[in-house]
């Protein structure tokens, strides 16, 4: 190849390298400015860290008012009552707006009153496990059960001269029935206890009895199904004086005598007679449970229930 040939080679290539660098750098320039368009355009949509913090925290601002606000409205429909009572229950308030509205004629306090003590439910079917097991405080009625198997602690027998045989209250309800008897007997009244502690499955037989005697209506007025009997924590105690049956326990000197003295160690009668609507039960002269003297004598200087102490405290 002449001289003259290779140098038009030479140039051809080094043209073509200046070429393909030019194309290069060309597009690469191209690919910058695309890139700091795109992010000029991004950064302006996207708020600034600080008008970020600052939405989120006029979030958090406003979703606690509508809370707040969805909350005082509930509270005007019952008066404000929270404000007056100091057994006002914040978990019930949407159950004490709907008994309202379907008993307007009751006051707002009694309101209260009726779903803490769940008469806003239906007996048996809207069923809660007992709480305060093992406590004078322990509440047993249609709406509070006790498991098959419960069995209070410390179940001591009643000395037999105050008692039928094996008859069982808790350890301390024992002492003071005892103390009780004892005191009664000095006034030559004589308080004997003919049914105490029942278990579960005694319980179990002996509704089932009631109910096919007089149907499970009536049973309902006077007997707790089982695991819903008193009797079963081991705290409640049917008496008689051995000459009187035990339903005619009213018409007794030891009625009277229990009456005037029974809180002053520790036990109430349970189911009064103005007071059927509360328990759920019929009047029971014979039927006491002990509570602890503080409690019962609470209960009988205001004249009111078990489940009115409960829902009150």
């Amino acid at each position: 190849m002449s001289t003259k040939m290779k140098r038009k080679v030479k140039i051809k290539k080094k043209n073509m390298a200046i070429f393909i660098t030019f194309i290069i750098v060309f597009a690469f320039a191209i690919y910058e400015i695309g890139y700091v368009i795109v992010k000029v355009i991004t950064t302006s949509k996207e708020p600034k860290v600080e008008e970020k913090v600052k939405e989120k925290k006029t979030i958090k601002k406003k979703e606690p008012k509508k809370e707040l606000s969805d909350y005082g409205e509930k509270l005007n429909k019952l008066d404000n009552i929270n404000k007056e009572i100091n057994y006002f229950r914040e978990e019930n308030i949407d159950r004490y707006i709907k008994y309202k509205e379907e008993n307007p004629e009751i006051g707002t306090i009694q309101i209260i009153k009726d779903v803490n003590m769940n008469l806003d439910l239906t007996p048996y079917d809207d069923k809660i496990k007992a709480i305060n097991l093992d406590t004078e405080t322990i509440l047993v009625n249609k709406y509070y059960y006790l498991d098959d198997n419960y069995i209070p602690d410390n179940l001591e027998r009643i000395k037999s001269q105050y008692a039928l045989s094996g008859m069982k209250l808790v350890d301390y309800a024992k002492d003071a029935f005892e103390n009780m008897a004892k005191a009664a007997a000095k006034e030559d009244l004589n308080i004997v206890a003919m049914s105490t502690y029942r278990s579960y499955n005694y319980q179990v037989n002996l509704y089932k009895r009631y109910a096919r005697e007089d149907g499970t209506e009536k049973a309902d007025t006077y007997s707790g199904r089982p695991g819903h009997s008193e009797h079963q924590t081991g705290l409640a105690v049917d008496v008689y004086n051995q000459k009187e049956t035990y339903t005619n326990f009213e018409k007794t000197d030891e009625f009277d005598w229990m009456q005037e003295h029974a809180h002053e160690y520790g036990f109430i009668l349970r189911f009064p007679k103005d007071k059927v609507r509360e328990t759920g039960y019929i009047y029971e002269s014979w039927h006491y449970r002990y509570v602890g003297k503080e409690i019962a004598k609470y209960i009988k200087e205001n004249n009111i229930s078990l489940e009115e102490y409960i829902a009150t405290h």
